[in-house]
């Protein structure tokens, strides 16, 4: 009976306060709207970087034949095979449980197989390449990514090694910039929260002020405090509840439209957030505008409706 008579109350409410309601369900929304992009660009950051960081590795160059910049490559030519091998036999001895992998790439290799798909012609700044002009080269797949300075310290500054470069110094400024990015989402989203709470309280406050008389007749005739609250608490998590959901629908369609048909079929190479990942996240979200609401309008009712 007093469930049939809250829910009577919350649909009563609910009738009656359709703007309010209205005005609860569109905040409730467009807060939601910058968390929940704040969770997917968080989840693309998360989702690039464990792709690219498996797959990058510290590419040590050895010194060409020629002139070069390098203290160590003062002798003008590059290292002999013996050479090669001994860098080689020091990265397993002293680096053993760093390095997972070595791979060697001649200059041979690298010219046929690299340069000549990126300049078909061997034609770069105006020059004709050859594989005599290209580098020997070491590729390090490390067992900890993140471990790029330790084999840096290993290697950098010896006779013969031009360069040991990180491959992931290529993506941290784009990672960055997606930072930045989420960092400011998420505050603009930290914002919307603040004001989605003053708003659903004062909203609900209102509600419970035009139906003052209503209420103060069922505390004469004993009706617990919660029993009088509860309709208000429901009617803002009701707004909250489709402000979430609309918010859900905007991300999906958000992500169908701009990413997994538009941005990830002209750019293979990085892998992207899709819907599995906005259905992961939409939970979270419905919830938490549930309990946002919730706390709002309870707290807001606490004193308007003390007895």
């Amino acid at each position: 009976m007093r469930t049939r008579f809250i829910l009577s109350e919350t649909w009563t409410s609910l009738k009656r306060n359709g703007s309010m309601i209205l005005s609860v369900m569109l905040v409730t929304f467009i807060s939601f709207l910058f968390i929940g992009a704040s969770a997917l660009m968080q989840a693309q950051i998360t989702k690039a970087k464990g792709t690219w960081y498996d797959q990058v590795e510290v590419v040590v160059y050895f010194c060409p034949d020629g002139a070069s910049q390098a203290a160590t490559c003062a002798s003008g030519k590059s290292p002999s095979q013996e050479d090669i091998a001994g860098v080689i036999d020091l990265i397993k001895q002293e680096l053993p449980n760093d390095v997972a992998n070595i791979t060697y790439v001649s200059k041979e290799d690298f010219y046929n197989d690299t340069f000549l798909k990126e300049y078909p012609n061997g034609e770069y700044n105006g020059r004709t390449l050859t594989a005599a002009d290209m580098q020997d080269s070491l590729r390090l797949k490390l067992n900890d990514p993140t471990k790029y300075q330790v084999v840096s310290e290993v290697l950098s500054g010896r006779t013969g090694i031009e360069e040991v470069v990180d491959q992931r110094q290529i993506f941290d400024p784009i990672f960055n910039v997606l930072n930045k990015a989420t960092a400011v989402t998420a505050a603009l989203a930290g914002v919307m929260v603040v004001v989605a709470i003053l708003l659903t309280g004062t909203t609900i406050r209102m509600s419970a002020a035009s139906r003052k008389n209503e209420t103060e007749i069922m505390r004469l005739v004993g009706a617990s405090n919660w029993t009088i609250r509860l309709p208000f608490i429901l009617e803002g998590m009701f707004a909250a509840l489709l402000g979430s959901l609309l918010s859900v629908g905007a991300l999906t369609g958000i992500v169908n439209a701009f990413v997994t048909n538009g941005v990830a079929k002209t750019v293979s190479w990085m892998p992207f957030v899709n819907q599995s990942t906005v259905l992961l996240t939409a939970p979270a979200l419905i919830a938490g505008a549930l309990l946002l609401s919730a706390f709002a309008s309870a707290i807001s009712l606490r004193r308007y409706l003390k007895a």
